[in-house]
Formats: structure tokens, C-alpha cells, sequence
């Protein structure tokens, strides 16, 4: 470390002290022995307004995940395998301690509570852990309830988040003012681009109101609200949603944003179907609509409701007789499957960003062949420059991974290093994505720099066959993604290889880079649909050597075969199964250099071929002739 990093180190530290400091004086001031840090806001998201990154700015931790828990004297820092890394790099350990959960010996968020609550309890009293309800749902709350009260953990929500109070009570620790919030100008989507109008949405909303018996929908997570209406904006970085608030019922319809930010036209517009309403009036217009009548039943998902809206709704003290309705937010699903026009949007969109990050492959293998100096910085710089060459971009849909050498084994390495130079031998993770008004775009590739080793190749050889094996899956209707996430791990761990992260995630139409309720992991049990839109990107981690991560998107399709002249009165076969599998959407070549034909088997040999032709076939004709030559060469295994 330079002289001048560790001044800047010593810094923070010292910073963070004095945040810590006055947080447990607030402690002290509500009788609380701890306060629980979420990483999320009052909407859930992952990626947080920079007004709301409470967690990060209270610990340094710039990770997307992770819990922070704070006590009286001491910290912790709660954080899964894809940030062990990172949270290692960041974090003063004499601050606070680092849980890397799910190795051994490392205890949990409840773990460490359970031990906090039975020490209390030896000396005669309860552990009172602050928390805003606002940032933790429904679900979570009762899992810690349920968890921690037997061992003498009393759950202690407050009004106002005390981490706010904080920054209002030490303003001078910030270079500059908090940004403004919630202001971004909105934007309609045409029913063209989204092949379905808000009436259509709102009224298949009902019916599944109306199937689950209930009257009032009040809705917390902003991708269902930009879905549900057509409406954008960009109030979170990467992620084209706003601060809003909705509630649905059997016959009106509820949004509470910030007004000013609304075109006058845009008002017009939507005037007539939903009633427009300041943030501020969510709370008070809930309460006001279920009060107006005693029997009304509200749909209400654990899993995507704050804590916070539940209070609203149970609040002895506003006299509110309510029946609370819990399922599925049936936006979630609706928004999942793709309808026919996104999906030929999504195409489009990711066609466009594997052009781009095609280009930038072959702009890398240039200057390394010319014995230019290249960055990580220089990397991620020029995949944007490429991404902004196409057509309707909108922006990143996340923060640039390039990750060289050693920092690519860091899952989520966020910041670029202008110092660290590209050496030959190294790899070179290149995790990125594009925001196009036609969709949401993500994709991984790892090349070498120069020539690999043996063990380069062996390790990415069985990455790309694990990739492959889910890709070419066929799987029957009401297959999970669990399940698919152990056919994806097999060849690797035959390998003695796996990695800590999950297989996929979701990805919206022009919306959130990862969305619900469908996935590829261990912990999804939602079964895979056509129309819905997953990631695969298996990966392998090595600290200190490097990592490698393969990334496509693709869409879920139904395989099965249909008959083309049915009998008149033939009849659906109950016993028939219904057969679904993947097409890609992503279209950029695996560096050839790495790859070991002869430990493919030949289904996998034959994948990559129709893979690699297909690259071909659909990027040429939009590529330079010197382009396409190379393309041709790095497709050829």
C-alpha cells in the first residue's frame, strides 16, 4: 500500500469511527443494545438511490449485498462468497468484524443475535435490536422473530432510520450535500414496445385480485410499478424505475411519485386511469381505503412488502379492521413472462450489446498484439464506448466488472483500476451490460491475455461445459431452477470445481438486470415458463489466481411438439408432457484459446459449432470486413 492509500485508509477509518460513535450514542438515546443495518431501502431495491445507501455510507462496504449490524461496542459485517474479497479489501477489521457466510466456523446475521440475546439473558435482561421497518419485508421479519425472541431478542422497530439521523446530525462528514431524490423526468413506453396497454395490465391484475378474494393490492417494489404502468425513469442508478408507491383496487388505481417530475402531456395521459398522487400520501391513503370499508381484504406478498406497509395496515391505534390476504404479488409473474413483442424487443437489444462487446474483444486482442498498455479502466471504458455506438441506449444496466489477473476472482469486483495494467497470462473477466429502450442486456466472458497454462485451460474448459450442459437442457413444464442449478454444477464438481453464486437470475425488458421470481439456484423453487427471460453463468473463483465466469441471457421456450392437423374432436393428452428448454439471446464468441476439445463430449462439441455459426450469422452483416475475418478466426475451435 502507497503512503497516499494509506492516508486516505486512515481516513475512513476515522471517519467511520465517529459514525459508529454517534449512532450508539442514538442507541443509547432509544435504549437499544444494537440497530440493524439492511442493505435495502423502502423499496427493496438492490441497486440504492445514493440518497438511500445507508449501509455503504455508514461502513464503507460498496458491496450490493450484505447486512451490517451495529452494536454498543462492536460491529459486524454480514456477507456471502461473492463479496469475501471484496469486504476484505474494504472493511477496517478494527471496526468491525467480516461473517463470510457459509464458511465454517462463521456465524449468521441470526446466529450472531441468538449468542447477543442468551448473553443478555444471563444478566437478566433482553437484547433490544432497532431496525426501520421500512427496509426489511414481511417475511424477514417474522423469520427473525420467530428465530431470535426464544433467545432473548426483542425487536424493537423505530420510526425515521436512525442511519439518516446520523447524517443530519454529522453533515461535515459528507464532501459534498446528499443528492436530490426522487426527480427524475418520466417517460411512457409505447404499447408497440411493451405489446400490452396499462388498462390490459390493470385489468389482469384484477382478475387475480378477484381470484384471491381480495379488494386492495398495495405495491412496494419499483420494477412491478414501471411495469405495471409503462412508465420509466431513473431514480436508481442502472435500473430505469423511480421512487413510486401504487395501490390497486377493484376499481381505482393509486401511484404516489414525486409530481413535478411528470410532463404535462404524460398527466394527461394518465389522468384517466390511475389517480395521481404525492409520495408523501401512501401511508394515509392506504389507511383511509381499507378504513372506508371493514371488510376489505388486502393481497398482500410477504416477500415483496415492507414491513413498514404491514404496520400501516395492523396499526391498533388508527382503529383498522382489515383482513390481510397473503400470496404472490401477481405483478411479479405477469412481469416475468415476456409476451411476444418484448421478447422480440429483447432480442434486438441484446443483439445490439453483443456487437458491441464482440467489438470490444477484438479492440482488446488489437492492442495487446500491438504491445499497447491496457487497463482495467481502459477495458470497461471502451465496452461503454461501444455499448453507446448502438442505437437507443440508455446507459449500463450495472457497474462494468473487468477484473485482470488475480481481481478477477473477486465475483463483483465494481470499480475498474486505472493502475492495474493488463499482463500476458492473465485473465481478463469482462462482466458488463447495456440499457437499450428495447431491453435490458448481460453477459460475461473471460479471455486470456497471451498464452494460457494448462491449468487455465482445464478450469475454463469445464466452466464452458457446465454453461453449455444447462444451455442445451431440455427440461418438462414445472422444472425449478434448483433443479437445473445441479444439472449445471455436475461436470465441475466431477472436476472438484464449483463456485458460491448462483447459476441465473431473471432479467426484465427493459427493466431491473435482476429480477424475480425466477432464477437458477439452489434456493429458486419457481418452475421455468416460456417467456421468461434467465442468465447462465457458472463460474470458478480461485483468490490470488483469477476467476472465470461465462454469462449468456436466453429466453425459455416450449419444445414440445404439436400436432399440425388435429382430429376434430380430438382431445388434450392429460399424460403428455409439456417439453421446454433455452434459446440465446446472447451471441459473442468464447476466446478459442482456452477451450480443450477433447474434454467435450460430442453434444457439447455440436452446441458450440451451432454457436458459433450462429455468431457469425447474425453479427456479420453489421460488422467491418477486417471485423468479420476475425470473427470467423475466433470462432473456429
Amino acid at each position: 500500500m502507497s503512503s497516499t492509500d494509506l492516508v486516505t485508509s486512515q481516513t475512513l477509518s476515522t471517519t467511520t469511527q465517529e459514525k459508529f460513535a454517534t449512532l450508539r450514542s442514538l442507541l443509547v438515546t432509544h435504549q437499544l443494545d444494537g440497530y440493524l443495518v439492511t442493505a435495502a431501502d423502502e423499496h427493496l431495491n438492490e441497486y440504492l438511490p445514493e440518497a438511500k445507501r445507508r449501509r455503504i455510507w455508514l461502513s464503507g462496504f460498496s458491496g450490493s449485498a450484505g447486512d451490517l449490524l451495529v452494536g454498543q461496542e462492536t460491529a459486524w459485517l454480514f456477507v456471502d462468497s461473492r463479496y469475501y474479497e471484496q469486504a476484505d479489501l474494504e472493511v477496517d477489521p478494527a471496526l468491525m468484524q467480516v461473517s463470510k457466510l457459509g464458511l465454517e466456523g462463521q456465524k449468521t446475521l441470526d446466529e450472531t443475535l441468538e449468542a447477543l440475546g442468551r448473553e443478555a439473558a444471563k444478566a437478566g435482561s433482553t437484547f433490544r435490536l432497532g431496525f426501520d421497518p421500512f427496509t426489511i419485508t414481511v417475511s424477514q421479519f417474522r423469520s427473525f422473530e420467530k428465530q431470535l425472541e426464544p433467545s432473548g431478542v426483542s425487536l424493537v422497530p423505530l420510526a425515521g432510520n436512525l442511519v439518516d439521523r446520523v447524517r443530519l446530525q454529522q453533515p461535515w462528514l459528507d464532501a459534498e450535500p446528499l443528492p436530490t431524490y426522487a426527480d427524475s423526468r418520466l417517460f411512457y413506453l409505447p404499447d408497440v414496445q411493451t405489446g400490452e396497454t396499462i388498462a390490459q395490465k390493470l385489468t389482469r391484475v384484477r382478475e387475480k385480485l378477484q381470484k384471491a378474494n381480495a379488494d386492495v393490492l398495495p405495491i412496494t417494489k419499483l420494477d412491478q410499478i414501471a411495469w405495471l404502468y409503462n412508465l420509466r425513469g431513473w431514480d436508481v442508478p442502472y435500473n430505469p424505475v423511480f421512487i413510486a408507491y401504487t395501490i390497486v383496487t377493484a376499481a381505482e388505481a393509486y401511484l404516489f411519485t414525486n409530481l413535478d417530475r411528470i410532463p404535462p402531456d404524460l398527466h394527461t395521459f394518465l389522468q384517466p386511469q390511475v389517480n395521481l398522487l404525492p409520495y408523501e400520501a401512501y401511508a394515509e391513503t392506504l389507511k383511509a381505503l381499507v378504513a372506508q370499508a371493514p371488510n376489505h381484504r388486502v393481497l398482500l406478498d410477504p416477500q415483496h412488502t415492507t414491513m413498514g406497509t404491514y404496520e400501516l395496515l395492523t396499526d391498533p391505534a388508527a382503529a383498522i379492521a382489515c383482513k390481510i390476504v397473503e400470496g404472490n404479488n401477481p405483478i411479479e409473474g405477469m412481469k416475468a413472462r415476456k409476451n411476444a413483442i418484448e421478447i422480440t424487443q429483447m432480442q434486438q437489444a441484446n443483439l445490439k450489446a453483443s456487437r458491441a462487446k464482440t467489438r470490444t474483444l477484438k479492440w482488446v486482442s488489437d492492442q495487446f498484439n500491438s504491445d499497447q498498455a491496457l487497463t482495467e479502466t481502459d477495458v470497461a471504458a471502451t465496452v461503454e464506448r461501444f455499448y453507446a455506438e448502438e442505437t437507443d441506449f440508455q446507459g449500463l444496466s450495472f457497474n462494468t466488472i473487468a477484473g485482470a489477473g488475480a481481481n478477477s476472482s473477486i465475483v463483483h469486483y465494481g470499480t475498474p483500476n486505472p493502475q492495474r495494467v493488463l499482463h500476458s497470462g492473465d485473465f481478463l473477466l469482462l462482466d458488463s451490460g447495456a440499457q437499450y429502450a428495447s431491453g435490458t442486456t448481460d453477459d460475461t466472458r473471460t479471455l486470456i491475455v497471451g498464452d494460457p497454462t494448462p491449468e487455465q485451460i482445464e478450469c475454463y474448459t469445464e466452466v464452458l461445459k457446465a454453461h453449455i450442459n444447462c444451455a442445451m437442457q431440455r427440461f418438462p413444464k414445472g422444472t425449478t431452477g434448483a433443479q437445473l442449478d445441479g444439472i449445471t454444477r455436475s461436470t465441475l464438481w466431477f472436476a472438484g470445481l464449483d463456485y458460491g453464486h448462483g447459476t441465473g437470475h431473471g432479467v426484465g425488458a427493459f427493466l431491473n438486470v435482476h429480477e424475480g421470481p425466477n432464477g437458477i439456484s439452489k434456493k429458486v423453487s419457481e418452475p421455468l415458463e416460456p417467456g421468461m427471460v434467465t442468465s447462465i453463468e457458472p463460474g470458478f473463483y480461485k483468490p490470488g489466481w483469477g476467476g472465470i465466469r461465462l454469462e449468456n441471457l436466453y429466453v425459455v421456450k416450449d419444445l414440445t411438439p404439436t400436432d399440425e392437423t388435429p382430429a376434430a374432436d380430438s382431445k388434450p393428452d392429460p399424460n403428455k408432457l409439456s417439453w421446454y428448454g433455452f434459446e440465446s439471446l446472447t451471441y459473442i464468441p468464447f476466446d478459442q484459446r482456452l477451450i480443450d476439445r477433447d474434454r467435450l463430449d460430442d453434444r457439447q462439441r455440436e452446441w458450440l459449432e451451432h454457436y458459433n455459426a450462429a455468431i457469425v450469422a447474425k453479427l456479420s452483416a453489421t460488422l467491418s470486413p477486417e471485423e468479420v475475418v476475425w470473427l470467423k478466426d475466433v470462432c473456429t475451435v
